[in-house]
């Protein structure tokens, strides 16, 4: 089911607290030279999609939110942002009708690493108000990521930025909008942890390519098998929510 698709009778008639309200969000932000700004939305916004189908009387899909929280990009250019307390607010903002019209299961489902703490503080700041509610987010790669690690042959076994993987699922879903001619070996780069604590470097003090890991590993065969595990990995955690027990 999709929200912005359905009348608000045909809203009406489904059983709030059986579905699963998703709300994808993402980013338009510089992603290296090869890969297009809006990465991140085409493919949160094709899993969610996909989700939605394979589920259609389980899952209520809302409609991508684009704008993310991406200021640590701002010095490459080609980014839109919004600031983290409007970001958090928006946020707030998009679920509370959703809550207050008796919806009791809501998935953020991220699609860009600087969405991943301020979704977290809105959900904080939602849930004090709605107890009744289960209140959850994570990324789109986090439920399948034990099967997409074993697909990725570079040396980051994880979702970077414009990366192996990043690539190869554009290259999948959007191959036009590849620059094929610019995919590379991104370098070396800076993590943002170092021993397990959080380091605060924006994107170019991590990298001067505006890019990680090994765009140069991707292809469009690899993406396809990466899209599938994230998708599967995402229905495992819709099944397991829908079968939790809501909060009395």
């Amino acid at each position: 089911m999709k929200f912005h698709e359905m009348t608000s009778g045909q809203l009406e008639s489904i059983k709030h607290d059986q579905v699963l309200v998703i709300l994808p969000i993402a980013a338009i932000e510089q992603h290296g030279p090869h890969l297009p700004t809006g990465t991140d939305t085409i493919i949160c916004e094709a899993v969610a999609t996909t989700v939605e189908q394979r589920n259609p009387q389980s899952v209520l899909l809302l409609p991508t939110l684009w704008l993310g929280a991406s200021s640590h990009h701002l010095r490459f250019g080609a980014t839109l942002t919004a600031e983290l307390p409007t970001y958090i607010k928006l946020l707030c903002e998009i679920v509370q009708p959703l809550l207050l019209d008796g919806y009791r299961r809501v998935l953020l489902l991220n699609g860009h690493g600087g969405n991943i703490d301020p979704m977290k503080v809105a959900l904080r700041q939602l849930q004090p108000e709605f107890p009744d509610t289960l209140l959850t987010a994570g990324c789109y790669w986090s439920p399948g990521d034990a099967d997409i690690v074993k697909l990725l042959e570079g040396d980051d076994k994880f979702v970077g930025h414009a990366c192996e993987f990043e690539t190869s699922m554009i290259m999948h879903l959007r191959p036009e909008l590849v620059d094929t001619d610019r995919v590379a070996h991104a370098g070396d780069w800076l993590p943002d942890q170092v021993q397990g604590m959080f380091v605060c470097r924006d994107m170019m003090q991590r990298t001067q390519a505006g890019a990680t890991g090994r765009a140069d590993l991707a292809s469009a065969e690899k993406g396809a098998v990466l899209f599938d595990a994230a998708v599967c990995g995402v229905e495992r955690f819709i099944e397991a929510m829908l079968a939790e027990k809501l909060p009395d």
